[in-house]
C-alpha cells in the first residue's frame, strides 16, 4: 500500500491535493510550495528543502497541471524561486512522475533521463470531470467581463470537443442562444441534435456580427484578421484553448476588443473539487498498476 507522496510545484489544485492526501493519512512531501501557508498546520505534510529529499522519500511523485507554461520552467506559483525543468529531471532521473498537459518535446527530454511522465490529462476520467469547472469558470468570466445578461445573449462557441460541449450545455441552461461552429459533418449533426445552432467554421465571416460572446476551445488560430472587421466592438472574445489560442492577438490589440485568455480555469474556480478529481484519478491509476503486477 502506497503511503508516501510528493508534490512538486503547482497551483491551488496541488495545495488542495496535498491536504486531501494528508486527510487520507498519507505522508506528503512538498517542494517549491513554500508560500502555501495553508499547508503548514498539517503534521503529515513535510516541506522539503531539496529535490533530493523528494527522490529519497516519496513513492509517488506528482508535478503540476499544466507541467510548464514556457517549456523551460516547471509551474511553481507558490514558490519564491523558479525551478528549471532540467534541474527537476536531473535529480529525478529514473523516476516516474505524474503531471498534466505534457508537451511531446518535454516527454522526449524526460525519456533521455529515463523518466516516465504519466500525463493525468490524458486520462478520460479526469479530462471529462475537468470540463465541468472549465465551463463554470467560462460563465464566471463572461458575467464578469460583459454588461449584459447571459439569458438571451448570443454566444458562439468555436469547436465541439469535450470542453465546448460542456460550455454549450451550461450556457444553454442559462437560456443563452448558443451556436457551435465545427468542421466535421458528424459534429454538425450532433450540434443540431443537442438543440444548438450549427455553423460551419470554414464559412465564418459577416455572420460573426450577431454575437455578444465568442468562446474559442480550439488550440490553433481560428479567428484571423479577415474575421475581425465583422465582430461587434463590444463582443467579448474568450479563449479557453492553450497556446497559441484561437485568436490572432495582434489583431485583437489593433481593434481593441474585449479579450480574455482564460487558462487553467479549474484551478481558479474550483480547486478543491478539481483536486478531488485528480486524487481519485491518481488512485485509480495506481490501483490498475498494482493489479498488473
Amino acid at each position: 500500500m502506497i503511503t508516501t507522496f510528493a508534490i512538486v510545484g503547482g497551483d491551488l489544485r496541488m495545495i488542495k491535493l496535498a491536504k486531501l492526501l494528508a486527510k487520507d493519512k498519507k505522508l506528503v512531501y512538498t517542494y517549491a510550495m513554500e508560500k502555501a501557508q495553508e499547508l503548514y498546520p498539517y503534521e503529515t505534510i513535510i516541506h522539503c528543502q531539496s529535490l533530493q529529499e523528494i527522490k529519497q522519500n516519496a513513492e509517488v511523485i506528482i508535478a503540476p497541471i499544466p507541467f510548464s507554461s514556457d517549456g523551460s520552467f516547471v509551474n511553481t506559483p507558490f514558490s519564491q524561486k523558479p525551478l528549471k525543468i532540467e534541474e527537476l529531471f536531473e535529480v529525478l532521473e529514473n523516476k516516474e512522475i505524474f503531471a498534466g498537459a505534457i508537451s511531446s518535446e518535454i516527454q522526449e527530454r524526460a525519456q533521455k533521463k529515463h523518466i516516465k511522465i504519466i500525463d493525468l490529462m490524458e486520462e478520460e476520467e479526469l479530462t471529462i470531470l475537468n470540463t465541468i469547472a472549465t465551463a463554470e469558470g467560462a460563465i464566471q468570466v463572461a458575467i464578469s467581463n460583459t454588461e449584459i445578461n447571459l439569458q438571451g445573449s448570443k454566444i458562439l462557441i468555436l469547436g465541439f470537443g469535450r470542453v465546448a460541449k460542456m460550455v454549450a450545455k451550461k450556457c444553454k441552461q442559462l437560456d443563452a442562444n448558443v451556436t457551435c461552429a465545427a468542421r466535421k459533418e458528424q459534429d454538425m449533426t450532433w450540434i443540431k441534435t443537442y438543440g444548438y445552432e450549427a455553423m460551419d467554421i470554414r464559412t465564418m465571416g459577416q455572420n460573426l456580427n450577431q454575437y455578444d460572446i465568442i468562446i474559442n476551445t480550439v488550440p490553433h488560430i481560428i479567428i484571423t484578421k479577415e474575421h475581425m472587421p465583422y465582430i461587434q466592438q463590444d463582443c467579448l472574445l474568450m479563449d479557453l484553448a492553450s497556446k497559441p489560442g484561437g485568436f490572432e492577438r495582434e489583431q485583437i490589440q489593433k481593434y481593441n476588443f474585449n479579450y480574455v485568455w482564460a487558462l487553467a480555469l479549474p484551478g481558479k474556480v474550483a480547486p478543491t473539487t478539481t483536486a478531488k478529481f485528480i486524487k481519485d484519478t491518481l488512485y485509480h491509476i495506481l490501483k490498475r498498476k498494482k493489479e498488473k503486477q
